[in-house]
């Protein structure tokens, strides 16, 4: 069993909870872990598809070829820019 934790409104309302339990077999990783619960995750897909997932395991940054374990918290918060890469953002 692994916890999901999901931060923002966006993410919220596409999977209508903040906190799930989800099951999982054997060795995984949070890509997998989000498709074989498309169920419950379908919503997040089409910002999975444009990259505006950060994505932390047990409080480490991650990303979604991370492995997942059973008893593992994985967070999910929405980034509405992802072009951002940690430095200021400016205007040309």
């Amino acid at each position: 069993m692994v916890t999901v934790l999901v931060f923002g409104h966006t993410l919220r309302q596409a999977v209508e909870e903040t906190e799930l339990e989800l099951e999982i077999v054997g060795p995984t990783t949070v890509r997998q872990l989000l498709e074989a619960h498309s169920e419950k995750l379908g919503g997040l897909k089409p910002h999975l598809e444009k990259g505006e997932i950060l994505v932390t395991v047990n409080r480490k940054v991650s990303d979604l070829t991370s492995p997942v374990r059973d008893g593992d918290t994985i967070k999910l918060t929405h980034n509405s820019n992802p072009t951002y890469e940690g430095m200021m953002w400016h205007n040309p």
